[in-house]
C-alpha cells in the first residue's frame, strides 16, 4: 500500500524559514498559526420559558377567563349569537339553492339555442347537396395558376453567373479592385 495520502496528525506550523535575507513581505509572514479550541459553554442557546411567561402574562391569563355557567348575561348574548348563526346559515343556504337552480336554467337555454343551430346547420347542409355541384355551377372557367407559382425561394439560380470575368493587371492602379475600392470610399 501507498503511504501518499495519509493524514498527518501533527499539523504543520507556520516558523520562520531559512533564507539569506532578513527581509519579508507581509504576505510572506505566516498568519493564524494557532487554533482556536470552543470550550464547553460556547454556543448553547439558554432557555428563558420563565421570562417568556413574565413579559407575557396576558396571553396564559386568557386560558383561565372561562364564563361560568349561571351567568344570565352570557347565556342571553350566546342564544343571540346562536340564532343569528343559524339566520345566516338558513339564508346562505337559500341564497344557493337560488343559484343552482339559476344555473340549471341557464344551461338548459344554452342545449336548447345549440341542438336549434344544429338542426338549422344539418338544413343548410343538405341543400346545399342537392343543389350545390361546383361543376356544373361554376360559371367561371378563368385559367387557374400552377401550385407551385407562390414559392418563397423562386428562381434562386438567377443572377449567379451575371457577374464579369475577374481579369488581370500588372498595374496596382488599374486593378478592378483599386477601382472598385475608389469608387465605394473615396467618392
Amino acid at each position: 500500500m501507498t503511504t501518499a495520502a495519509r493524514p498527518t496528525f501533527d499539523p504543520a506550523k507556520g516558523r520562520a524559514t531559512i533564507s539569506l535575507t532578513r527581509q519579508y513581505a507581509a504576505r510572506d509572514i505566516a498568519a493564524h498559526t494557532k487554533l482556536k479550541y470552543r470550550y464547553g459553554s460556547e454556543g448553547v442557546i439558554p432557555v428563558y420559558t420563565s421570562d417568556l411567561l413574565t413579559y407575557s402574562p396576558c396571553r396564559y391569563s386568557r386560558r383561565d377567563e372561562v364564563p361560568g355557567l349561571g351567568d344570565p348575561e352570557v347565556d342571553e348574548e350566546a342564544l343571540r349569537e346562536d340564532l343569528r348563526r343559524r339566520e345566516a346559515k338558513h339564508y346562505e343556504q337559500q341564497l344557493l339553492r337560488e343559484l343552482e337552480k339559476i344555473r340549471r336554467e341557464r344551461a338548459e337555454e344554452k342545449e336548447r339555442v345549440k341542438g336549434e343551430q344544429d338542426e338549422a346547420q344539418a338544413e343548410t347542409r343538405r341543400q346545399q347537396a342537392v343543389t350545390g355541384n361546383p361543376l356544373l355551377q361554376s360559371g367561371d372557367f378563368t385559367m387557374k395558376r400552377r401550385w407551385d407559382d407562390d414559392v418563397i425561394f423562386k428562381n434562386q439560380a438567377r443572377g449567379v453567373n451575371d457577374k464579369a470575368p475577374k481579369r488581370f493587371v500588372n498595374d496596382t492602379l488599374r486593378s478592378d479592385f483599386h477601382r472598385k475600392f475608389m469608387h465605394k470610399y473615396i467618392r
